[in-house]
């Protein structure tokens, strides 16, 4: 490692760790690329195993399910059993798994397939973020590298669709799973060369009973979240919900009674960790739903194959990747604070002008574009200020508790904003629907702008009827979602602004001590952290 220091900053890192960067961004970008990619294939995979719609649901969705449910608990392990070592067990089961997926015979074979990628794939992301904390110490390299992290892991969500109907137009539907297995080998076979071990000395045995109530409770709150505005308040739904969260609750109180837990509560008493999660939890839930009517526009308002609408997308992941390689720089002369806040602003003018949008491809792209770029900032600083303001032994539990709560802001965002929008194009269709127009048809149109399309396109002659008004009524649905999402922003923004205005600029040295409470003296945090840096062992290289 090449050695050499900056007052406040520790040492810096040399070619080997980012060299070892690259290696942690590989599997970023892949996991990205298989959330959506599948997508693209299931009408040839369909064609082929014939799985039922439960199947295909299954299919879909268990890999995201179970990233989500196992992520606190993949973190917490590598923390124990050693990050490098954990990354490199996932990778090898992620590489085995897609071999698996790509030649499935059955739809079950497929979602045992896929199941088993998910819970790899959830060692994957903890490991990676936490692998960071370990090699760059310097609050700037540290900045930077999540900020390249981060990069990754859009530019794969921005390519996945493009990559995938590359691949789809030449090589059958397995294709798109069998392209994990190379970077899962280079992986393995660089790790022990380029990224160090670490693990907590003073971890104990995982406690079960802790793993069994985190995945009941995400899982069970997921999943209900994701549900309930596809079938409204239905029963099963409901209990699901009311389980998550009882158990959510049970997990939080065994937590405080443990010795050595699962999720150590005490992070939440440091203010950059906490505020930086629910700000992250609020943001990213507020622009989430965006995103899914910024697709249906282009496909069902101006007509635009998915194709074109993938291309049409990638401005704003483009600005996105920019904006996270960008906003470390800024932030080593501007506090946090000012640079999410400001960030927001910018995506609060990016939803105003989205709700001004009734036509035209150009200005819906700028908007969301400026949706995206404002983001960037809550993404790269605030993954660094939770990594940075955890101990070193927690880091896997920090970056776990990160990718949860990106998780589940996603799926409240869809589910609560998509809900309100969907609610507010049911109402406004609802007075427009043509006489005559059978019961079951009219009850589809109401749903959603893509129901009105199928019924217009079985019963052509309501097509002119029903087609113009079921656009207006999703333009009006998108135009409140934006509203309230910009509302829901203006919270973030002075939340963010009171809370995090006493942390510094990275060239300041401000950032707080990791793991330090607020209300703990500041000499006194520093003597702990002088203690531990003298009495720690020397990760192993």
């Amino acid at each position: 490692m090449d050695a050499g220091t900056e007052a406040g900053s520790g040492v810096r890192a040399g070619r080997r760790e980012w060299l070892g960067l690259t290696v942690l961004a590989l599997p970023t970008f892949l996991l990205s690329i298989d959330l959506t990619v599948l997508y693209l294939a299931l009408p040839q995979l369909t064609a082929e195993l014939a799985p039922s719609s439960t199947q295909q649901l299954w299919i879909l969705d268990v890999y995201g399910f179970l990233i989500a449910g196992f992520l606190i608990t993949m973190g917490n392990l590598g923390d124990r059993i050693g990050r490098r070592r954990l990354l490199m067990i996932g990778a090898a089961a992620f590489g085995v798994a897609s071999v698996f997926a790509a030649y499935s015979t059955s739809p079950e074979m497929l979602i045992v397939a896929r199941a088993v990628m998910g819970m790899a794939g959830a060692t994957l992301m903890p490991s990676t973020l936490a692998l960071i904390s370990n090699m760059f110490k310097d609050p700037k390299q540290m900045g930077t590298a999540i900020g390249i992290w981060m990069s990754c892991f859009m530019a794969g969500a921005a390519v996945g669709p493009l990559f995938g109907g590359a691949l789809l137009t030449t090589f059958w539907w397995g294709s798109v799973f069998l392209v994990n297995v190379p970077i899962m080998l280079l992986l393995v076979a660089v790790a022990p060369r380029l990224l160090p071990e670490y693990r907590n000395p003073d971890a104990g045995r995982p406690d079960l009973a802790s793993v069994a109530l985190s995945l009941v409770a995400i899982l069970a709150s997921i999943y209900a979240i994701k549900e309930l505005p596809k079938v409204g308040l239905e029963p099963v739904p409901m209990l699901l919900l009311v389980v998550g969260l009882a158990v959510g609750v049970a997990f939080v109180l065994r937590q405080r009674r443990l010795a050595d837990p699962l999720l150590d509560m005490r992070l939440f008493g440091t203010r950059a960790f906490s505020v930086s999660l629910c700000s992250m939890l609020l943001g990213f839930m507020a622009v989430s739903a965006i995103g899914l009517f910024v697709v249906q526009y282009l496909q069902t308002i101006e007509g635009l194959t998915p194709l074109m609408t993938g291309l049409w997308v990638l401005p704003n992941a483009l600005v996105m990747i920019g904006g996270t390689m960008l906003a470390p720089v800024i932030a080593r002369r501007i506090r946090p604070a000012y640079l999410i806040a400001g960030g927001l602003v910018i995506s609060l003018v990016g939803l105003v002008l989205m709700a001004r949008v009734t036509g035209g491809i150009p200005p819906m792209i700028a908007a969301h574009a400026l949706v995206g770029f404002g983001m960037s900032p809550l993404m790269a600083v605030g993954y660094g200020l939770v990594i940075s303001s955890a101990p070193m032994e927690r880091a896997g539990s920090a970056a776990s508790m990160a990718e949860t709560t990106g998780e589940v802001a996603g799926a409240l965002g869809i589910a609560v904003l998509g809900t309100v929008g969907t609610a507010a194009y049911s109402a406004q269709v609802a007075g427009f629907i043509p006489p005559g127009l059978p019961a079951a048809a009219a009850e589809t149109a109401k749903e959603t702008l893509v129901g009105a399309v199928t019924v217009a396109e079985q019963l052509p002659q309501f097509a002119a009827a029903l087609l113009n008004p079921a656009r207006t009524a999703f333009i009006e649905g998108m135009h409140v979602t934006a509203i309230v999402s910009a509302a829901l922003l203006v919270v973030v923004i002075v939340f963010v602004l009171t809370m995090l205005r006493h942390i510094g600029p990275t060239d300041a040295g401000e950032v707080p001590e990791a793991g330090q409470a607020d209300d703990a003296p500041a000499e006194a945090g520093k003597t702990a952290e002088a203690g531990k840096e003298a009495s720690a062992p020397a990760p192993s290289q």
